[in-house]
């Protein structure tokens, strides 16, 4: 298995990367995190990485940190859910935001990620719930968990989002970053509009 590559970056794209490593290019495929962290052209890199091997292929996916790398792996153990599905989960939705939808049993925010059912979300939660916080780095405090009324504020400022014109992945990661207990779904819609305003300037 290789677990970590590190060496320079030499050539990139909307959905891979290439390291040369002594000489040698390895493509590997990037959730959006592990994207969005990538250094310039030319400079040192470093990726926890997953290798899948098939018949036909020899795929490696990579990671911006351990726990999404663990987070991958555990997701590709539950029936149904392959390594590509598995990185565009993980390209949906923030780890730690995820750590919470399981726990909680947010099925209506897994049912949100692309390529998930209601059966595939119910199936999530039943699967990873009882192990997801021994993870590496994915144990969320159980204060942070939101109750009832808070996912319908968060699941209110998505769509006023989404209704403004933003995809679904960003409402979801800009109301995360802009959510605090107590905030109505107003005060939320407003920050998250400021913090994504902020990133773009």
């Amino acid at each position: 298995m290789i677990g970590r590559i590190k060496g320079t970056l030499v050539a990139r794209d909307d959905a891979m990367i290439v390291v040369d490593v002594a000489g040698v290019g390895y493509e590997i495929e990037l959730t959006t995190a592990a994207r969005s962290v990538m250094p310039a052209m030319g400079a040192s890199v470093a990726v926890f990485t997953h290798l899948v091997i098939r018949e036909d292929a020899h795929t490696l996916f990579g990671f911006g940190s351990l726990a999404e790398r663990d987070l991958f792996r555990s997701l590709i153990k539950v029936a149904g859910i392959g390594p590509r599905l598995a990185l565009t989960l993980l390209s949906g939705i923030d780890t730690i935001e995820f750590v919470r939808a399981v726990r909680d049993g947010n099925v209506a925010r897994l049912t949100k990620l692309p390529g998930v059912g209601r059966k595939t979300a119910e199936r999530l939660v039943v699967e990873l719930r009882d192990r997801i916080d021994r993870m590496v780095g994915l144990s969320v405090p159980a204060a942070a968990s939101r109750n009832d009324s808070s996912v319908r504020v968060v699941e209110e400022a998505e769509r006023a989002l989404i209704a403004l014109g933003y995809k679904p992945t960003e409402a979801s990661r800009a109301v995360d970053g802009a959510f605090e207990n107590g905030r109505s779904t107003e005060e939320v819609v407003r920050a998250a509009l400021k913090r994504m305003a902020s990133q773009d300037a």
